[in-house]
């Protein structure tokens, strides 16, 4: 049987790609394998966020055609959106597409298996004004699955080169999102995972309005759906409805991801986000005041153009006072063609390290203070699989994302299946995870 390989770098809106492409490789014949083991077909998505983006994806594009020199390594993504040239350069390259053309990539493997030519498929974002009917409804392996809602961003960070690599915000319409998500259900999915550039502003472009929370009701309607998750929402455009739904239904795990990148009020307005100090306060106060369990999550920016040791320490006292429960924080890296990298001020990349350090040093103390009060109290727990030769289960709280946050181990000695939710009580807390028993 034929075999494919994938390597997902990036966010978790690439891990759904993934999926979908590997959803059309199966449907075509192809068996999927560990990426480290010899493959007929490579496929890396690709990232190019940080500088560190662009080398890992060079990397892991020499490494696939090392494994097999005979192989059709196929390149996709951000990186090659944005370097197609750098891609193809490189020798052992067959297929290189974009953020388009992705559902044609079985189609473009065989082409160059018949011709030997290089595929290379890059189109104009900024011309794209729909969303690219990409899907994972017929293939899943998993008890959880990403949804896909939207692509693009109009927001022009001056750090940020996702608008164009993505091009505009383009939403998913709901119907094919629901149409998507019930065939999941039926597959065995439990967790929903809503992922986009900006899940926040979900369907204004279709439908003249934030339809976020509209879209939540009717995945809530959905038999065999027991968890949604909510990621990527801009604090900016957190509204009262969407609160107020998450609040309601009870499937919806009381869980945000906030990306607000800084704290400094002159920092925020060079980076060109669109809040305040204060104004993140007030939401992050408000989202505690009317969810008082909810989990937020943020990711930080250190070391931007021009951040002063002052500024640094005023978002060390940030962190400090909002106790985030899960925290990730990025050096600033200067992507080309963006307005961050032509700034002066440049901060050298040892203050950056340090200055990240100190802030997830910060950050350590608060989460294994959040982890230890978690102890004594009960929890419902979706378990993901065995831990190997003991009579312990590994799964995650609604307060955990996959990959991103901690596990709970669960002891027992009945037998659970991945995709069963338990009662557990915490009995101890390990660093970022916690350790608990069957009630």
């Amino acid at each position: 049987m034929k075999t494919v390989a994938f390597l997902t770098l990036g966010c978790k809106v690439n891990t759904y790609e993934s999926e979908a492409m590997l959803k059309l490789f199966h449907q075509a014949g192809y068996e999927a394998v560990d990426f480290k083991d010899k493959a007929d077909v490579y496929v890396i998505n690709t990232c190019t966020v940080t500088n560190t983006g662009d080398s890992k994806s060079r990397q892991m594009i020499r490494k696939a055609i090392r494994q097999n020199e005979k192989a059709i390594v196929c390149v996709v993504g951000c990186y090659s959106q944005v370097a197609s040239e750098d891609v193809i350069s490189i020798e052992g390259v067959g297929v290189v597409l974009g953020i388009q053309f992705r559902k044609q990539i079985v189609d473009f493997v065989n082409e160059y298996k018949t011709t030997q030519k290089p595929v290379i498929k890059v189109s104009d974002v900024m011309k794209l004004s729909r969303f690219e009917d990409l899907d994972i409804d017929e293939f899943t392996r998993n008890t959880r699955a990403f949804l896909k809602i939207q692509d693009g961003c109009n927001n022009f960070c001056t750090y940020c080169i996702i608008p164009k690599i993505r091009g505009n915000f383009r939403s998913v319409p709901m119907e094919q999102l629901l149409s998507e998500a019930e065939y999941l259900a039926e597959q065995g999915v439990k967790e929903l995972i809503l992922v986009a550039q900006e899940t926040t502003l979900y369907g204004k472009d279709l439908y003249g309005e934030k339809s976020l929370h509209k879209l939540l009701r009717e995945l809530c309607k959905i038999s065999g759906i027991r968890w949604i998750r909510i990621l990527y929402c801009y604090p900016e455009e957190i509204y009262d409805e969407l609160i107020q739904t998450i609040k309601e239904e009870p499937k919806i795990c009381h869980y945000l991801d906030l990306p607000i990148q800084h704290a400094n009020d002159e920092i925020l307005k060079r980076m060109g986000r669109r809040t305040t100090k204060q104004e993140l306060i007030d939401i992050i106060s408000k989202l505690r005041r009317e969810i008082p369990d909810i989990a937020l999550r943020t990711t930080l920016i250190t070391g931007f153009p021009g951040e002063t040791k002052e500024q640094h320490e005023e978002l060390m006292e940030f962190v400090d006072e909002m106790e985030f429960d899960r925290l990730g924080v990025f050096t600033y890296s200067p992507e080309e063609d963006t307005a961050a990298a032509r700034m002066e001020g440049q901060i050298e990349e040892e203050v950056k390290e340090e200055r990240q350090a100190e802030l997830m040093e910060l950050q350590q103390e608060i989460a294994f203070d959040t982890a230890e009060n978690m102890v004594g109290k009960e929890v419902l727990v979706m378990i993901e699989g065995k831990v190997a030769d003991e009579n312990a289960y590994v799964g995650r709280t609604y307060r955990d994302a996959p990959n991103v946050d901690g596990l709970i181990f669960v002891n027992t000695e009945e037998e659970l299946m991945s995709g069963d939710f338990a009662k557990v009580k915490v009995s101890g807390a390990v660093d970022y995870d916690l350790i608990g028993g069957l009630i």
